[in-house]
């Protein structure tokens, strides 16, 4: 059974190829997921998620800087900037939380702060449908 750390690592790696496969695979069938403002619940939630994020961070520019890792047992948390053609994202954090070696609840906040007038922060945030 994968650790924590490798849990979070393998995500993370997942993440910065845009292998949506590989970043939903971490997470448990029953997974709770806590963004501003309402949870996702099970991977058909988080996939459209996901699907948006990737999106934005896969356009030519994007950058990704980790400020942060901690691991203790189960959980784990990052603290992490970004910048995407259309957002800057600054103290941006995630906490997981890891039981048999998949990703059972995390959250998610950051300050984003679009990059374009027409632009809504994260449009990604916006409700799944």
């Amino acid at each position: 059974m994968s650790t924590t750390n490798e849990v979070l690592d393998q995500h993370l790696k997942c993440f910065g190829e845009n292998d949506l496969d590989g970043v939903l695979a971490a997470y448990s069938s029953d997974v709770v997921f806590f963004i501003p403002g309402r949870s996702l619940k099970g991977p058909r939630a988080i996939k459209s998620f996901f699907q948006s994020l990737l999106s934005e961070f896969a356009k030519p520019g994007a950058s990704f800087s980790m400020r942060q890792q901690c691991v203790e047992g189960d959980y784990a948390y990052i603290l992490w900037t970004a910048e995407t053609p259309d957002n800057s994202y600054e103290d941006a954090t995630d906490t997981f939380v890891v039981r048999n070696g998949k990703i059972v609840a995390q959250s998610f906040t950051a300050k984003i702060t679009p990059k374009h007038l027409t632009a809504s922060p994260a449009h990604w945030l916006l409700p799944c449908l």
